[in-house]
């Protein structure tokens, strides 16, 4: 009867899912908005990876902890990449730039999911 008993402790631990701090106000000035492109369509549903856009003196530790608070989900890890600034022109005659920014693939552990677009 003991062994049951812990069998089932040892069973509620594994199936209960880490419960994070609700998210702050600088949290959701880490991470930004989702990079939607093919490839990070890709990557969400073939790698379980998300590509976020994050503030620019954000590191890698702040972006998982922001990540895990606001979406509530593990992450397993984080690569940081800043996108240069690329000029463009508007009918060949008004130039412009778009602008640059840091860009964030956030790797989240295998059997949890995320919905980036619900409504």
């Amino acid at each position: 009867m003991a062994e049951e008993k812990k069998a089932k402790k040892k069973a509620k631990k594994e199936e209960s899912k880490p419960v994070f701090a609700t998210a702050t106000e600088s949290d959701y000035k880490t991470v930004l908005v989702p990079v939607i492109t093919e490839k990070s369509m890709a990557l969400i549903q073939n790698g379980n990876k998300v590509t976020v856009k994050v503030a620019r003196d954000a590191n890698k530790i702040q972006i998982k902890e922001a990540f895990q608070r606001i979406f509530q989900v593990k992450v397993t890890g984080v690569n940081t990449s800043n996108v240069n600034p690329k000029r463009k022109t508007r009918g060949g005659r008004y130039p412009g730039t778009v602008p640059g920014f840091k860009k964030a693939v956030v790797t989240i552990a295998s059997g949890e999911a995320i919905d980036l677009f619900h409504e």
